[in-house]
């Protein structure tokens, strides 16, 4: 026989076959498939609905359709049960009936729609499946069978996507790969190769203006990074992989997975490497706060990279944390490994900076990351990339977040220092029709929601997106040698106008403490006075502060725009000398110790102002509010203690650090002291020369004290 489904082959399938009942990985997926398939099509059977809005009743079962379509060929395949060929076969005899005569749905924002979808992305995603489900069920149809699908559906698919929407076709963008990885395996499964030829090289057949091989030369970073963040980033892998793993199939000659220096690993290395240790992807831009390497496309990733590149104990330690694998032959492998292997460590992708831009020149992310002795790890993220939006695709596609400078700081199974995500309302018909709330834009994107410095209580750029599409970080210092003492820094400039600010996160292990103190030191360099806002967005309860404050009778919103509007100012402090806060988050202290300046106050802060359709999250956060020209926030980070409410168990709930001291700052150095309730004082030395000179040997003075360190920063 010689035509083989797409993905995988009769051969592969009666392999796969063997797991069928066991408890491995891959069997577990596949007790899994038959059971979510046999009740779909016990419950609703053939389907096909009409219009519906985003995230609406019909928008869902035609996704639910795609969806089961696909396990059903892969099951039909494995199991050779004739109910899921039918089924199959059914499902896309009945789309073919009424395609053709469906007019084009309605779109709610810049999106071409498609006639099935409000917009043409699901379009694609839903032929990309149906697609290959049905290069599984092929061989089993007739050509009467194989014309009606065929040219009442497939092929008129295409048409709208190369010809009506041809201009969207060739865009290098997340979306435009979803068109070209959908064009492409709907080529190989009909056996039109002119269609697969398109998605490849793209509609003028040059490989630069559009197809899959120019987006995987256009579209990342030299690491890997895609400016829109993890969770764009994430949602790009599906098409990647699944083309990819046709191409492979039908044209290995093309070499696929080592294209372009093999990108396909660097980009994929890229998103998971950026992972919180609890698999979570991190809120950069517009983003999920529930998406992890626990979604679809991660998890094909882990299986393909793993059989494709190489059997690393990382990516097995990714699917042991998945507790998944792709039902397909690089499944097997790693499914496999997995139950062959006699101890499997938390994964972790070590501490790493990504660069930004299509030639790695702006800015990136820098991540530092500490695992103690109980394999517990202490993750610090600062984000100084590129503004994320894409505006060569549709200029309402802004998915970029005006934070630069960001911080975001993870450890004992949670996020301490949070970022929002974005604000959106996903495939709930009733809010907003599931799609991104005013709010987004209003306090989401707004600098003040994030963990990064607001100067005169305005947005950064101008909240102009223009402007910030101009701009971008630089790198700093990245010094990740020591396990004992790391540190990462970052800058940007004239994001506000005279004003540059340079932030630099330690991770300092010392023998006295739980676990690594977080020391972040945010330095700004005005050309004049002003008011300078350095929120903290945290989760927990308050335990303890070392200074007075005032709650507010009446709530009222802490300012009139800039997200502002959406804080209501529940308290405040008068905090010249710091502050000292202790808040409990699960069943761990946190204490932030913030150094303090003349006129400084700390605000204590709430989102839900101006939601008037309670859209927001109520969640707390803390402003440190302080004045000046040339500036330094420095903070401390303390981990500490234990809380267990059911066994009434308190032990460690007030931290070792006493406070937080700026010695001197200028353009050669900053020199922080922290002093401790033992009695204990820690002295950092950070360098402000650009990173060309740190190497050299440093010294500085300040209130007549000298201080000499070699390299970015130390412990003096």
């Amino acid at each position: 026989m010689s035509y083989q489904p797409l993905l995988m082959s009769f051969d592969e399938a009666a392999e796969l076959s063997k797991d069928l009942g066991k408890e491995t990985l891959l069997g577990k997926a596949l007790t899994r498939d038959i059971a979510l398939v046999k009740s779909y099509i016990e419950e609703v059977g053939i389907e096909v609905p009409g219009h519906g809005e985003a995230g609406g009743y019909e928008h869902n079962r035609h996704k639910q359709n795609y969806i089961h379509m696909d396990l059903a060929g892969r099951l039909f395949l494995i199991t050779k049960d004739e109910k899921y060929r039918d089924y199959i076969v059914d499902m896309l005899t009945a789309y073919a009936t009424v395609y053709p005569t469906l007019e084009s749905n309605v779109s709610r924002d810049s999106n071409p729609p498609g006639r099935l979808f409000h917009q043409t992305l699901n379009e694609n995603m839903w032929m990309l499946y149906a697609s290959c489900a049905y290069s599984c069920v092929y061989h089993t149809l007739s050509e009467a069978n194989k014309r009606q699908i065929e040219d009442d559906l497939f092929k008129q698919m295409i048409d709208m996507f190369v010809v009506t929407y041809a201009h969207d076709f060739d865009i290098v963008h997340n979306h435009g790969l979803w068109a070209v990885a959908a064009v492409g395996i709907c080529g190989y499964a009909i056996n039109d190769q002119s269609a697969v030829d398109k998605a490849l090289y793209g509609l003028k057949m040059d490989k630069v203006s559009g197809g899959f091989l120019a987006q995987l030369d256009q579209l990342f970073s030299p690491d890997g990074y895609y400016m829109e963040g993890p969770y764009y980033h994430r949602f790009s892998l599906r098409p990647i992989f699944l083309f990819a793993e046709a191409i492979e199939r039908r044209q290995p000659d093309l070499d696929i997975y080592h294209y372009n220096d093999s990108v396909i690993k660097t980009t994929t290395y890229s998103v998971m490497a950026t992972a919180f240790p609890d698999g979570t992807l991190p809120a950069l831009n517009d983003s999920s706060k529930t998406i992890s390497i626990n979604d679809e496309g991660v998890i094909i990733a882990t299986s393909v990279c793993f059989q494709r590149y190489e059997q690393s104990d990382t990516l097995q330690s990714m699917a042991n944390h998945q507790q998944d694998v792709w039902v397909h032959a690089c499944g097997q492998t790693l499914s496999n490994s997995v139950a062959n292997a006699t101890e499997i460590k938390p994964f972790s992708w070590g501490s790493l900076f990504l660069t930004d831009g299509p030639e790695g020149e702006k800015g990136g992310v820098t991540i530092l990351r500490h695992r103690d002795e109980k394999d517990d790890d202490t993750m610090a993220l600062l984000w100084f990339g590129q503004h994320g939006s894409d505006h060569q695709y549709h200029s309402a596609l802004d998915h970029g977040h005006y934070d630069g400078l960001h911080l975001s700081v993870f450890n004992r199974g949670q996020e301490v220092l949070n970022d929002y995500g974005f604000g959106r309302w996903v495939n709930v018909e009733p809010k907003f029709g599931g799609r991104y709330i005013p709010e987004n834009k209003s306090y989401c994107k707004q600098t003040v929601a994030h963990n990064t410095v607001t100067v005169d209580q305005k947005t950064q750029n101008n909240f102009d997106t223009a402007t910030a599409e101009s701009r971008f970080g630089q790198k700093h210092f990245f010094v990740t040698d020591n396990q004992s003492l790391q540190g990462m820094s970052g800058s940007i400039s004239e994001y506000y106008e005279g004003i540059d600010m340079q932030r630099s996160v330690l991770l300092a292990e010392l023998p006295e403490f739980e676990k690594p103190l977080v020391i972040d030191v945010y330095r700004i360099v005005a050309d004049k006075e002003h008011q300078y806002d350095l929120p903290v967005h945290y989760n927990g309860q308050i335990i303890r502060t070392d200074f007075e404050y005032q709650v507010e009778p009446k709530l009222k919103a802490l300012g009139q725009d800039n997200g502002y509007e959406h804080l209501w100012n529940v308290g405040k402090g008068n905090v010249e000398a710091g502050s000292l806060i202790t808040w409990l988050q699960g069943d761990s202290y946190y204490s932030l110790v913030t150094s303090g300046c003349d006129k400084a106050e700390l605000i204590f802060a709430r989102t839900g102002a101006k939601d008037h359709d309670f859209n927001l999250r109520s969640e707390p956060a803390l402003i440190h509010r302080q004045s000046g020209q040339n500036h330094v926030f420095a903070s401390v980070l303390e981990t500490h203690g234990y809380f267990n409410e059911s066994i009434e168990a308190s032990i460690g709930a007030r931290g070792l650090v006493e406070s937080v001291e700026v010695l001197g700052h200028n353009e050669a150095a900053t020199v922080v002291s922290i002093k401790t309730t033992t009695g204990n004082v820690y002295r950092y030395a950070i360098s402000n020369l650009a990173e060309e000179h740190q190497a050299a040997k440093q010294s500085v003075s300040f209130a007549g004290e000298t201080f000499e360190w070699n390299g970015a920063f130390a412990l003096v």
